[in-house]
């Protein structure tokens, strides 16, 4: 994109009057458009007292604006509370009986081992894809996927290394032995365009925090059409029901669709935030956003090349997330916070996150300040 364009862009996010922002992987920052969705929650409801109408309009609202972000239909998503919740609502919907195998990698965000784990009082057997070389090979996947498999759970970008899974190979796979697979893409999604049609997901689950610029408390599920219906969730709750306004506490009838994977209450307020953080994107354009990611993120890895700092990233990847070996990979946080840089840290990675917002000026100023701590990098 034209530096106008960026510039234009980056205006819009007050973090930057005050510092380099490069830790989207943690939470987006915070722009003028998500700022003033939270300001319209709270005119509503300063307004009207109780404008729970007005809420749930919005929060019907938000599902579609979720469901065109990822080339699903409205009634294919669900809204909850974070991917745990939704992926935990997956997991109570398995029986684990004919088949009981769980095939995941150990790139996976923890969360994610966690609730499989938590399956294994259930019958689960729950196995896990050793990296090789910071990364997953297909090769290994395949040594392990079986008849027995019930479901393969795949994280889109690896949290500590950057590392992007070979997604459509996995899935191929899984369905080749007739097993579910199901993609977590909170590391990714808000950097590039998806199609969960075009990929074959069985499931989706993605949040709002990070890449999709908006807050915590949001986050949604997709579960494919043919699928939903014939999956019967035991974690429940009042708007996973056919009518949330029954109010008949003695009648369980699910939604027919993938809505009966919701629960409680809608988080109203994030909900407001997250859909004008998903529209900005949207107006600027997906494709446009990965091109400048790309960009960004070969410009940092051969500037780290060059001063022989070694990356736990592959050589190939095209961001938005790069992570380069640290002996001190706090100290180095420390240091560029001083500098009035901002990134984060996972053991010994010293963890870059870029975004439609920063520019090369960005790159540069990162490569001059590892340049001034090689004492704390681990070189080549």
């Amino acid at each position: 994109m034209p530096d106008a364009s960026i510039s234009s862009i980056r205006s819009r996010f007050p973090v930057f009057q005050k510092k380099i922002y490069l830790n989207s992987c943690s939470q987006g920052a915070l722009s003028d458009r998500v700022d003033a969705g939270f300001q319209e929650y709270l005119r509503v409801w300063h307004e009207q007292g109780s404008p729970w109408d007005v809420w749930v309009q919005h929060y019907e609202a938000a599902r579609s604006v979720f469901a065109r972000l990822i080339g699903a239909e409205t009634d294919e998503v669900a809204l909850v509370a974070s991917a745990s919740a939704g992926v935990n609502g997956i997991a109570s919907a398995l029986t684990f009986r004919e088949r009981n195998r769980v095939v995941l990698g150990e790139f996976e965000f923890p969360t994610m081992g966690h609730i499989w784990m938590g399956q294994r009082p259930r019958g689960a057997e729950v196995v896990f894809v050793a990296a090789r070389n910071d990364r997953l090979a297909v090769e290994d996947y395949a040594k392990l996927i079986d008849q027995k498999t019930v479901i393969v759970p795949m994280t889109h970008v690896c949290f500590r290394n950057g590392f992007r899974m070979p997604v459509r190979e996995i899935v191929r796979m899984a369905h080749d032995h007739g097993a579910l697979a199901l993609l977590d893409d909170y590391q990714d999604c808000g950097t590039r365009p998806i199609d969960v049609k075009a990929m074959d997901l069985d499931f989706y689950v993605s949040g709002t925090l990070k890449y999709l610029l908006g807050p915590p408390g949001l986050a949604f599920l997709y579960v494919r059409k043919t699928l939903a219906e014939h999956l019967t969730p035991t974690i429940t709750g009042w708007f996973g029901q056919a009518n949330p306004f029954a109010f008949n506490e003695q009648l369980l009838e699910l939604a027919p669709n993938t809505r009966r994977f919701e629960s409680g209450t809608p988080p109203i307020p994030s909900i407001y935030g997250a859909s004008a953080g998903v529209e900005l994107l949207q107006e600027i354009g997906l494709g446009r956003v990965a091109d400048h990611i790309k960009m960004l993120a070969t410009a940092l890895l051969e500037g780290a090349r060059s001063l022989r700092i070694q990356a736990k990233t592959p050589s190939d990847s095209v961001g938005p997330l790069l992570v380069l070996k640290a002996t001190n990979a706090d100290a180095l946080v420390q240091k560029f916070a001083e500098n009035a840089v901002v990134l984060s840290s996972r053991h010994d990675g010293l963890r870059i996150s870029f975004h439609v917002y920063n520019t090369m000026d960005d790159v540069h100023r990162v490569l001059s300040l590892l340049e001034s701590n090689l004492d704390l990098l681990v070189r080549i």
